[in-house]
């Protein structure tokens, strides 16, 4: 099975969770440290061997653009006051020989659709999916990386799944698995946030994808559903009835970067983990907790 060489990252949603900072920064714009959450992603899909990056915006949302176009005028004035590492910064944003391609979904119809709009850049070849809010720390490979060496072993479509406590199945897409070989196992069944009586699993859906190209005229098909909008999990659903889509448990630590405390928590690790920041954010970290009366970090 030919390697990936093709990312799509939906990034048209409003992010009104995290008004008013998005009125008028992207959420996936919003920073980790010293990184906005969109480049985490970025660089996940190139490790994994990506040169083509699609995303589908809205017509509103400029920023991502920007950050991924040259800034002149920045490269300049960096290049003039001989601040190479910043400068360096600014051109490895995305590096020789990657591309980035921006697709406009004209309405918000739900992930299926957004996937859908990049058809045309992605044609007839497995691809992945990112969605950014979904920030995967690990020290080894990334999530994409272990999943996009899967799919060339085996050309099966996989998906990553995490476990999550029954109670928080009716957040997520659950997928029945076959037995796990190692990391993976076939999926069964997949079921759009149901309540835990009725989930088949708690093993959840999370976003990372990587998707035989059949699934794009399975998303033409899908019916839209509530809201008018056109569902990723039917379009997988239908798959499932033709061949087999394997679920995928990644090494990694997810973050919900969706949610306020997501944000803060992949914050936390992401500083203490940071080569040159990791010791003065685990000190101040230290110090807030004594405020507070909490010991100290282990």
């Amino acid at each position: 099975m030919p390697r990936i060489r093709k990312a799509v990252f939906p990034v048209a949603g409003l992010g009104t969770r995290f008004l008013p900072a998005t009125k008028t920064v992207p959420k996936e714009m919003l920073p980790i440290v010293d990184r906005p959450l969109i480049q985490y992603a970025v660089d996940e899909a190139i490790e994994a061997g990506c040169d083509t990056l699609v995303f589908v915006t809205n017509r509103y949302k400029h920023a991502v653009a920007d950050y991924f176009d040259k800034a002149y005028e920045l490269e300049q004035k960096l290049e003039r006051a001989g601040k190479r590492e910043q400068l360096e910064l600014v051109r490895k944003v995305l590096p020789e020989g990657v591309r980035a391609v921006f697709v406009t979904q004209a309405e918000a119809l739900g992930l299926g659709h957004a996937v859908l709009c990049a058809k045309p850049v992605v044609g007839d070849e497995p691809f992945a999916v990112l969605l950014p809010d979904d920030l995967i720390w690990n020290r080894g490979p990334g999530a994409l990386k272990q999943m996009a060496d899967a799919h060339e072993a085996s050309g099966h479509s996989m998906i990553a799944v995490q476990d999550v406590p029954p109670e928080q199945t009716g957040s997520y897409g659950i997928v029945a698995t076959d037995t796990f070989n190692g990391r993976q196992g076939r999926i069964g069944a997949i079921v759009e946030k149901p309540r835990p009586e009725q989930a088949p699993s708690n093993l959840a859906v999370v976003g990372r994808y990587v998707l035989n190209p059949r699934i794009f005229q399975l998303l033409e098909q899908t019916t839209p559903g509530a809201g008018g909008e056109i569902q990723l999990t039917d379009a997988i659903a239908a798959l499932l009835r033709e061949e087999a889509v394997h679920a995928y448990r990644f090494q990694g630590m997810r973050f919900d970067c969706g949610t306020h405390l997501g944000l803060i928590e992949a914050t936390i690790r992401y500083a203490l983990d940071h080569e040159k920041l990791s010791d003065a954010a685990r000190q101040l970290m230290q110090n807030a907790l004594a405020e507070l009366g909490v010991e100290e970090l282990g």
